[in-house]
């Protein structure tokens, strides 16, 4: 089999590549723009794979890297909401743009399977507890409209016989992450800095990384799942949950100022895994921050690496 990862240094896909390498499931092949992945998150397993750089807009590039491939995992995206606030038209060209280049280009090169990653940001505001996926798309900020959109293009194709799994992901964290809620706690907390928390009301539906990792293998190489999958803990957490975890876990000195919530942003989240229960076995976690110690110890490890080689003593040693 010859595997093709693409936001491949991202995130999740960097912990989906380390996976696929480690179990020898077949060539993995990443194509990432590093416009948030980075190749050192490759590093662990880099020898055993083949990187290309190039963007999901680049149809040419994307057809060339595609040839020959049995499997897709298409990860590659702008991922954040507050992203595609202030870069619309990257956001438009990447995720809506981008996903139809990429599903042309596997239709094409008569790929066996895609697994797209799509969002819990589909729904919008939910009107309740948990969110099954057969509740509205009612996006609600224009990252959610583009996901909701990328799904639309994955019934098209699979109308004209490509096998697409949907996996709509909730709240990911762990190691690697940047710019979302849990690395940004994390961090200023590990300096001892003021946590900033927006509204104060969110409910968060949180899932371990390796947890996604696991369904996004299952949706590729096990049987074929048409219909769309909440990807989740099916738990929810408090945002002010969540930040006292944060400062117990790090032993911060760090203050919490509470500010006007922003709009764009889904309040409350909990996703019903009932799907992911059934095709996947999915086991939903007592505790889906249980991890947590996991993430601050790698962000204190990464923060070290990042100082400047002085004897100064940074708080988070």
């Amino acid at each position: 089999m010859r595997l093709l990862v693409t936001g491949g240094a991202g995130f999740v896909g960097s912990h989906l590549v380390e996976r696929l390498v480690r179990e020898r499931t077949g060539s993995v092949v990443v194509f990432d723009n590093l416009h948030r992945g980075k190749r050192a998150n490759l590093s662990p397993c880099e020898k055993h794979l083949s990187f290309v750089a190039g963007d999901i807009r680049d149809t040419v590039a994307l057809q060339e890297v595609m040839a020959g491939c049995t499997h897709v995992f298409h990860l590659a995206s702008q991922s954040n909401v507050m992203g595609s606030l202030q870069d619309p038209d990257f956001t438009l060209s990447s995720n809506v743009t981008g996903t139809y280049n990429v599903l042309e280009a596997a239709h094409r090169a008569r790929v066996a399977r895609v697994v797209f990653a799509s969002s819990r940001e589909v729904y919008g505001e939910p009107s309740s507890f948990p969110v099954a996926e057969d509740a509205p798309l009612l996006p609600k900020n224009l990252y959610g409209v583009t996901k909701a959109a990328g799904e639309s293009l994955c019934r098209l194709f699979s109308s004209e016989g490509l096998e697409i799994a949907i996996l709509r992901l909730a709240n990911v964290y762990g190691s690697r992450d940047v710019g979302r809620v849990i690395p940004l706690f994390v961090e200023k907390s590990l300096k001892n800095e003021t946590l900033t928390v927006f509204g104060g009301r969110q409910t968060l539906d949180l899932v371990w990384v390796h947890s996604v990792v696991e369904i996004l293998m299952r949706s590729a190489f096990d049987r074929y799942v048409e219909e769309p999958v909440n990807v989740g803990s099916g738990r929810g957490v408090s945002i002010t949950e969540l930040v006292q975890r944060v400062l117990d876990v790090t032993q911060s000195k760090s203050s919490v100022e509470v500010v006007a919530a922003r709009g764009i942003e889904v309040v409350g989240f909990v996703a019903d895994v009932t799907r992911a229960q059934r095709y996947f076995n999915l086991v939903p976690p007592t505790d889906s921050l249980e991890h947590l110690g996991e993430v601050v110890e790698w962000f204190r490890t990464d923060l070290m690496q990042r100082v400047d080689g002085s004897t100064k003593q940074y708080p988070w040693r």
